[in-house]
């Protein structure tokens, strides 16, 4: 993937935000439980606290041991539109790593997109674009797969495809058609590239399945590496999800052979601040911004994968 002399990391992140919304209604969406009016009382305060808190947690995911470098990219999920991105960059406590972003406008009911962040001084940006899903009957709108190409500082293109595949809600095996419909739009996508003489790809995001299941393997059978399947933190998390005292790798970094072979490290980022005690099946848990429908005071549901490559 990379070429050079001299050593440098590059460090990708994927991080599902948990409902990272504004609290301004879009009347072309389902957003009304994150109004200030609604049970959850999204206030701009908390607002302001929730573009604050998912900025601690990207600037963390640069920290290691006593050396801190901002991530070069990463893939956020569960982003409501421009204005929240916008905030996030240019108003909470990233507004100085100056990152820049795309993002979709998919035509997902609640009005959750894809983004991604990028650090202009070691990415730029060539183009980007999205691919929309068809769904068929019985399936409700759900995210536009995001196709990002760009240059590392090292002059190699780089192609990012940042994906959130449709939940379980319904029953896994339901759902899974759904899910197995948006791996084909990826392995399409990689596939294309590959065509058009890429080899360096990297997908990531929220599939809300495991490494074992059938859509990840079908995008693994496109030639991708799934980086992330063993990834362990250490401060008590041994995934990115926990759900019903198990914890589940649900979000994953696929990566051709090309860039796979710089890999270092792809862990999940435990910060103990992320964590909380899990009173009810032992252990920890991410700390959750909000807890149904109470404000928990947290951060995520989700933890981040962080990938680090050197080259």
């Amino acid at each position: 993937m990379f070429t050079g002399l001299l050593l440098t990391i590059f460090t990708v992140v994927q991080l599902n935000c948990e409902n990272m919304f504004d609290c301004v209604h879009d009347s072309l969406k389902d957003d009304s439980q994150f109004l200030p009016s609604a049970l959850r009382h999204n206030t701009l305060h908390r607002y302001y606290d929730k573009l604050n808190k998912i900025s601690k947690e990207i600037t963390w995911c640069g920290c290691e041991g006593n050396d801190f470098r901002l991530p070069d990219i990463v893939t956020l999920c569960e982003v409501e539109n421009d204005s929240v991105l916008t905030y996030l960059t240019r108003r909470s406590s990233l507004r100085n790593a100056r990152y820049r972003y795309v993002m979709t406008d998919s035509p997902d009911r609640r009005g959750i997109d894809v983004a991604l962040l990028y650090n202009p001084r070691t990415f730029r940006l060539l183009s980007h674009s999205s691919l929309r899903i068809s769904p068929p009957e019985g399936m409700r709108p759900t995210r536009d797969v995001l196709c990002v190409k760009g240059v590392t500082d090292a002059g190699d293109t780089l192609d990012v495809l940042a994906v959130h595949l449709p939940s379980k809600y319904g029953g896994d095996k339901h759902t899974r058609p759904y899910r197995m419909l948006v791996a084909d739009v990826i392995c399409a996508a990689v596939d294309s590239l590959r065509r058009a003489g890429d080899r360096n790809i990297i997908v990531s995001g929220d599939f809300n399945d495991d490494a074992e299941s059938e859509p990840l393997k079908r995008v693994e059978d496109s030639g991708l590496i799934n980086i992330s399947s063993s990834a362990d933190g250490s401060c008590g998390a041994h995934a990115s999800y926990k759900y019903r005292g198990r914890w589940q790798s649900i979000d994953h970094i696929l990566v051709s052979p090309d860039v796979r072979k710089h890999l270092y490290k792809c862990v999940i980022k435990d910060a103990p601040f992320l964590l909380e005690n899990d009173k009810k099946y032992g252990g920890k848990k991410p700390r959750r911004f909000w807890n149904g429908m109470r404000y928990n005071d947290g951060y995520s549901d989700h933890l981040p994968v962080v990938a680090g490559f050197k080259y």
